[in-house]
């Protein structure tokens, strides 16, 4: 073997461990600046959202926190290029109690505003948000029974709208103490009502501040049946959610 033949495979192996250096900086980037990535693992945000999904966010959408960075290093605080998220957003933020867990749920009240549930309506500032009967769904009730749920449309005060299911008549959270949202703060809730640890959920979640908010989910970009695993390749023709792919999630 001589010197130069050596020197040509030296040469090769440096020239793929920068190629991959240069895609994982790009890669991090990309994570960092522009979309991630997330799936979803709970029922929470039915319809909208279903156990299955893979969707993109967008981390530009309300700047950079030192939740934008992968593991969240103490390198700043607040937001730079930061723009406030819309009512009626969905929402991927950290859980404010360990700020380490991603959830997802939509934006229902912005800081100052008085959100409260009776009988099972959406109250934003003493006003019921306006909320019309859809046909019902069938769902599994968590013991294995397939049982009908009510499903509604809600339109909050900007014209968003988007579909709630109501699984239990009188749930727990049905019912609620009025929530007063602080300044820098916002009021989150899952389109599952009966099925979403939420901010009414005060010791668990609560008011999430602005710093917490990762980013807005954009489009569904893969999703799969509940009961199935993505990397089941071979039963893609009869798992996948055709009808989802590339889908704007609203």
């Amino acid at each position: 073997m001589t010197a130069s033949s050596d020197s040509k495979k030296e040469g090769g192996f440096l020239e793929t461990v920068r190629v991959i250096v240069h895609a994982l900086l790009i890669a991090l980037v990309i994570r960092t600046l522009l979309f991630q990535p997330f799936n979803i693992p709970s029922g929470s945000m039915k319809d909208t959202l279903l156990i299955g999904d893979y969707l993109f966010v967008s981390k530009f959408s309300y700047g950079y926190s030192r939740y934008s960075i992968p593991f969240s290093p103490n390198l700043f605080a607040g937001r730079l290029f930061g723009a406030p998220p819309e009512r009626g957003d969905v929402v991927v933020f950290k859980l404010p109690k360990d700020n380490e867990t991603d959830y997802i749920k939509r934006v229902v009240g912005m800081p100052g505003d008085r959100i409260q549930m009776i009988n099972g309506v959406l109250n934003i500032n003493g006003v019921p948000v306006k909320r019309e009967r859809l046909g019902d769904v069938m769902e599994d009730d968590g013991s294995g029974r397939i049982v009908p749920v009510k499903r509604y449309r809600e339109t909050l005060p900007n014209g968003v709208s988007y579909e709630t299911l109501d699984i239990v008549e009188n749930g727990f959270y049905d019912n609620t103490q009025v929530y007063n949202v602080p300044d820098g703060h916002y009021f989150m809730m899952g389109d599952n009502r009966d099925n979403s640890a939420d901010s009414r959920v005060l010791s668990q979640v609560g008011y999430v501040p602005f710093e917490n908010l990762i980013g807005k989910a954009q489009i569904i970009f893969f999703s799969v049946d509940d009961h199935a695993a993505a990397w089941q390749v071979w039963l893609w023709p009869w798992t996948v959610r055709w009808s989802r792919l590339l889908t704007w999630v609203r």
